[in-house]
């Protein structure tokens, strides 16, 4: 059997708090051996595990892999209000007029990632 990705690790400057920030986005928590100063935080979803790291380096440059989230309750619009909300700026907005699109937004560390619009939107 070929590899599988096990998680998706993301550098950060403090781990646990931007664990907590998608723990929320993703309407997860944080894995219960996970405490603030903690060096890395997990994040298990249904869609995927993430894998916080803290890492002395600060972000400089645009991802190069990043999160495209795709509602399941909610439409694209009402989950990106909800995201910024929780912290995240909108970055990007190339949402179009048929509808279509997406948006860009950072979390509060600047690691960029997209919210598309839901299945349900797309089967219109």
């Amino acid at each position: 059997m070929a590899s599988l990705v096990r998680h998706l690790t993301i550098d950060c400057s403090d781990a646990y708090s931007l664990g907590q920030f998608w723990a929320a986005v993703l309407d997860s928590s944080l894995a219960d051996d996970d405490f603030p100063g903690d060096p890395q935080a997990l994040v298990k979803s249904p869609g995927g595990t993430l894998l916080f790291v803290t890492v002395p380096d600060a972000k400089t440059v645009k991802n190069r892999v990043h999160v495209d989230l795709q509602p399941q309750d909610r439409t694209r619009d009402e989950e990106v209000e909800r995201v910024v909300a929780l912290g995240a700026t909108v970055v990007g907005d190339h949402r179009r007029p048929d509808g279509g699109g997406w948006v860009t937004l950072a979390d509060p560390e600047g690691n960029e990632f997209c919210v598309e619009r839901s299945a349900a939107e797309m089967a219109k």
